[in-house]
């Protein structure tokens, strides 16, 4: 097998790929990334977030700041349940029987209420995923240090091993959210990956690599017995795999997986709800011995049909002092999307957010600014896609001119909730 064969089955397999980073021995062997993404685009990480908290941690503990065996109350004022353990939080086995973090971020103060919320069961006892457990950690680190998480990492670990400018969402106190919130480039989170791998330098405190990626609790889940390489143990923030492998990710298929019996690293951002299958075909294509590999140019699939057929057909009175083919939706569905302006080659939208310019071709990506379109016509009916670059998201539009009447159906490639939304009725504006 080789990266080839991984790039076809993934093209044929998932929805989609956006980049990713091959390292083995310490050299990059492939990188790729897939129109209208770039390999030095910072993408959104979500949950890969995580295995950077616990590399703050780790510097934290190295420098007498904290220990694993310290009570969170001890660096919280006294506040929260006295059983509960710095490295409770970083294995997610606090003993809350809910996902907290919900709760917690319904506040102004996320530490004081997710350290409010009730543990029921014994903590080190029982794994559940809880990310607001990851913002106390984080909160406590920078707590400790009077520093930005990404500011402390940054002498520590960024830019020893070469990462450029990173961002992280706060929260309403002004910290790094620290379970969620970076963005990086898949580059950076190849180099992360192979500090973990192989740290020749000592940039990572001395034994910590073992200790935040060895299986220190069991995750098995027999109500999802498909998600195997989520059932191979917990560590500090990194997830056990299949193949003597551990890996750090995040929602929609953003990975760093480290294969030590393979001397690797393999770094991906994607836009995808199966992240399972990404993983088996890295199983399946990736495990044998790898020489290096030149890509060929890939892009995301575009909209097939035809350019813009509707120059001229649908103007409106000039007093209004409106583009030609503006059209206004009804307020009484989806309220956010006021207007949509058609003109060859372009789709202007307008919702609560503001106006939103997407140029587009019916035969590859048109990038302009944060997004990316692609579009064509069949007659009246229409389809645009707009990708954000700095994440996983694609919103497609799909709609049908009649005589004066629009109807769009908007919907996304991936979501924390709906990916389908009810549908708009627009009339053209006199």
């Amino acid at each position: 097998m080789s990266v080839g064969s991984f790039i076809d089955a993934v093209q044929e397999q998932v929805d989609a790929l956006h980049s990713l980073v091959f390292r083995k021995h310490g050299e990059v062997v492939a990188e790729a990334a897939w129109h209208p993404y770039e390999l030095d685009q910072p993408h959104r990480l979500f949950s890969l977030s995580k295995s950077f908290t616990s590399t703050a941690a780790g510097f934290a503990i190295a420098e007498g700041l904290l220990d694993l065996d310290d009570p969170v109350a001890k660096h919280c004022d006294g506040r929260g349940d006295p059983r509960l353990l710095i490295r409770h939080l970083l294995t997610m086995t606090t003993g809350h029987v809910e996902d907290p973090t919900n709760l917690a971020t319904a506040k102004t103060d996320w530490l004081d209420a997710f350290l409010a919320v009730p543990v029921e069961r014994e903590p080190g006892t029982h794994f559940l995923y809880n990310t607001a457990a990851t913002y106390a950690v984080g909160a406590i680190v920078q707590r400790l240090t009077g520093q930005r998480l990404t500011d402390y990492l940054r002498p520590r670990l960024l830019d020893p091993i070469g990462i450029g400018p990173i961002e992280w969402e706060r929260c309403p106190l002004g910290r790094d959210v620290a379970g969620w919130g970076m963005s990086a480039t898949v580059r950076d989170i190849a180099k992360f990956g192979q500090v973990y791998l192989r740290d020749p330098d000592g940039i990572l405190p001395p034994g910590w690599a073992h200790e935040a990626t060895r299986k220190q609790v069991d995750n098995h889940n027999d109500d999802r017995p498909e998600v195997v390489d989520w059932q191979q143990g917990y560590g500090l923030q990194f997830w056990r795999c299949r193949h003597g492998a551990f890996r750090g990710d995040g929602a929609f298929g953003q990975f760093c997986v480290v294969l030590p019996e393979q001397d690797a690293v393999l770094a991906m951002t994607a836009g995808t709800n199966d992240m399972q299958t990404v993983l088996n075909l890295v199983w399946e294509h990736l495990l044998d011995d790898l020489e290096p590999a030149t890509v060929p140019p890939l892009a995301l699939r575009t909209v097939p049909g035809a350019p813009s057929t509707v120059e001229g057909r649908f103007e409106v009175a000039r007093p209004r002092r409106l583009n030609p083919h503006d059209w206004r939706p009804s307020h009484e569905q989806v309220p956010t999307i006021r207007a949509l302006t058609f003109t060859p080659g372009r789709i202007v939208i307008e919702d609560a957010t503001g106006t939103h310019d997407h140029p587009y071709a019916h035969d590859t990506w048109v990038r302009n600014g944060r997004t990316a379109a692609t579009g064509a016509w069949s007659g009246t009916d229409f389809t645009l896609k707009v990708a954000y670059v700095d994440g996983p998201f694609i919103r497609t539009y799909r709609g049908r001119i009649n005589g004066d009447e629009l109807v769009l159906n908007p919907s996304d490639n991936v979501s924390f909730g709906p990916t389908t939304y009810p549908p708009v009725t627009a009339t053209r504006a006199h």
